[in-house]
């Protein structure tokens, strides 16, 4: 009797298993690089003063469950690179490094292991699509700039099972110029390999452009077939703040949209959906306040698009979280116990657009541009700014080639009237939201280490990257006459 029992309890919990093992599971991980717990902070201020309800609260704070953090293997201040392969791959590895360990050996991600498993697969983002978060999860190099390599990674085909399909079904951004050849006036690769022809002959769908994509979005995802390519710039998709409606899509268009297209496909498995606000990081390395929250308010946007899918698939889990924190933002400067919200609102372009328009005039020291002038009131909402703050910017235009420092110019005129600080032009050792939603979210609570969520990740949707890091030995991780980049944010 007592035999019977527990043989009735072991086939029970096999059963369970091999269920478990079988079931549909949606994941969609959204990632807001450069988003930290402040930066939250100053977007919900913006807000309940602009609403006049003090204690307006975002669709993140009610789906706050802990904090990650963030160093990698060898810094205390990690870049994306290795944020992101925590999340993917489950481990730690060094700053630069895409999906590989700390011998730069190529590390399965969760995104491999879906797909070897049966799932559908994603990657959305407002960067380039070969830039660091998106790579991390479908490509492997020793190092991030080898973006030519990562473009043909990425449409390259499935080699982690015995299907034939692409190993990543839907793939929107920007970052069209690495698949296009160094001869055509739009490409940025190093070589004439045409890889955006070359993703065509592998049957995957290719689109750029906004037109093409609200067609897209007209079938609500009935028609077109994956795999599919979609880039809507050449280079990083525009700010939030300076994106025109009828050329690009937004972030929340773009997550609408590829939801449709992953849910039309019917897969029985599920899928693993990855989302990046990308941009949120690159304004936080322009200290440029006004650029970084409206991409914030643009994430949320699209946080509520994913929602509301969970909401009608019950099958799904809704992880939100940040690589690292960028820019050491403050709220509050000199000892003042106050900051203005209100100064954000007037600010109507990003310190990037601006400086691209005044890089293309000329200056010599003599001038006095009434034009500069013209823009800071028009553009930054200021009619007070002085004739140093001035004299500073056309200084910089004047005397440096480089972008970045007009961009802190513009962007530290606009903080220095909020009370905004900035600790740095790059990223900080902060800790970071972990936020859940849907489906199992009550496992992913407390304060963990980044690759402790990767590994809790792939627990979740029962993968083994493991078992797909073995299949990658042949993996070519180092781009061919590869030329190191000096350190640019745009590439942090």
């Amino acid at each position: 009797m007592v035999f019977k029992i527990w043989q009735i309890i072991f086939l029970s919990a096999i059963t369970d298993l091999v269920t478990a093992a079988h079931e549909k599971r949606n994941l969609i991980l959204m990632i807001s690089d450069g988003f930290g717990m402040t930066s939250e902070t100053m977007a919900r201020s913006y807000m309940q003063q602009k609403s006049s309800h003090h204690y307006w609260a975002s669709i993140l704070d009610s789906m706050l469950t802990g904090t990650i953090r963030t160093q990698s293997s060898n810094s205390l201040v990690t870049d994306s690179a290795a944020g992101a392969t925590a999340f993917s791959c489950g481990l730690k590895t060094y700053n630069k490094g895409i999906a590989v360990d700390n011998n730069g050996r190529p590390c399965g991600t969760i995104l491999e292991a879906a797909k070897a498993k049966g799932l559908s697969t994603g990657l959305i983002t407002t960067a380039r699509i070969t830039h660091a978060t998106p790579a991390s999860f479908a490509a492997h190099v020793t190092n991030r700039d080898m973006e030519d390599l990562i473009a043909l990674q990425l449409i390259s085909r499935q080699n982690t099972s015995s299907t034939k399909s692409s190993l990543v079904d839907l793939m929107m951004g920007g970052g069209r110029c690495h698949f296009l050849p160094k001869s055509d006036k739009n490409g940025c690769r190093s070589d004439n390999v045409n890889v955006w022809q070359m993703a065509q002959q592998l049957g995957i769908s290719t689109v750029f452009g906004r037109k093409k994509f609200d067609q897209l979005h007209s079938t609500n995802g009935k028609s077109m077939q994956l795999p599919l390519l979609a880039l809507f710039a050449n280079n990083h998709m525009d700010y939030e703040i300076d994106r025109y409606t009828q050329s690009q899509p937004s972030l929340s268009e773009m997550t609408k949209t590829g939801l449709d297209l992953l849910d039309a496909a019917n897969n029985t498995h599920g899928f693993f959906l990855m989302i990046e606000g990308a941009r949120i990081d690159m304004a936080g390395h322009d200290n440029d306040p006004a650029t970084h929250l409206h991409d914030i308010i643009e994430y949320w946007r699209a946080v509520d698009v994913v929602r509301k899918f969970v909401d009608q698939h019950p099958d799904t889990l809704l992880i939100s979280t940040s690589d690292h924190e960028t820019g050491g933002i403050t709220l509050g400067t000199h000892n003042e116990y106050f900051w203005l919200p209100q100064v954000l609102h007037s600010v109507s372009r990003s310190a990037e657009s601006i400086c691209s328009e005044l890089r293309q005039r000329k200056y010599d020291s003599s001038d006095y541009d009434e034009d500069l002038l013209l823009i800071i009131e028009q553009d930054l909402g200021i009619s007070n700014a002085t004739d140093i703050e001035v004299d500073k910017i056309r200084q910089v235009l004047i005397n440096s080639k480089s972008s970045k420092k007009c961009k802190h110019a513009i962007g530290h005129l606009v903080s220095a009237r909020a009370h905004i600080g900035w600790s740095t032009g790059g990223h900080s050792a902060a800790d970071v939201g972990l936020f859940a939603y849907g489906r199992d979210s009550n496992n992913f609570k407390g304060s963990m280490e980044n690759y402790q969520l990767g590994k809790a990740l792939a627990e979740y949707l029962n993968v083994d990257t493991n078992s797909v890091t073995k299949t990658l030995d042949k993996i070519r991780t180092k781009q061919l006459a590869f030329v190191h980049k000096s350190n640019n944010h745009d590439h942090d």
